[in-house]
């Protein structure tokens, strides 16, 4: 996936780039909500991220600003773990960048990439359910709050974007 605006770039990491994506996750505030990961379950996630490039059409990828080239933090699309039949999209963003509409943008455009991958799926996210800031970006982007989902781990809030 390619996509630009004014504000944003989100494009395929290149291999060089490694560093740029793990630093994204040393945050504790940016972790915070997230699964915990040790750093070579990161690079493997990174050097999967890469090789999905060449398959296609599900992946990880950098968000950049496009005034500068900054990173900004990164975004997926993938098929949901949990349910075969849905897509699942999610953004991890440099703490720096919250709270500047970046997260909508992002949301936005991992829908518009999904509805062209396929439009009779329904696309879903989960977040933390501590996790305010993205769940009003989620619902903000036309994505409707579901019954929590359950892991065997943790409780997630469950939002859906169902097609019409």
């Amino acid at each position: 996936m390619h996509y630009k605006n004014d504000r944003i770039i989100i494009r395929e990491f290149t291999p060089e780039e490694f560093s740029l994506f793990s630093t994204l996750f040393e945050n504790e505030n940016v972790t915070r909500y997230l699964p915990y990961k040790t750093p070579e379950e990161y690079k493997e996630m990174f050097d999967k991220a890469l090789a999905d490039y060449e398959e296609g059409p599900f992946s990880r990828w950098g968000i950049f600003q496009a005034q500068n080239n900054d990173f900004v933090g990164m975004c997926l699309a993938r098929i949901f773990l949990d349910n075969p039949d849905q897509m699942e999209i999610g953004y991890t963003l440099d703490e720096k960048y919250w709270g500047k509409g970046l997260g909508t943008d992002v949301c936005k455009t991992l829908v518009d990439h999904c509805l062209s991958i396929n439009h009779q799926k329904d696309i879903v996210a989960v977040t933390d359910l501590d996790n305010i800031g993205s769940q009003k970006v989620l619902l903000k982007s036309g994505f409707k709050r579901v019954e929590n989902l359950k892991r065997e781990d943790r409780e997630l809030a469950y939002f859906i974007l169902q097609k019409e």
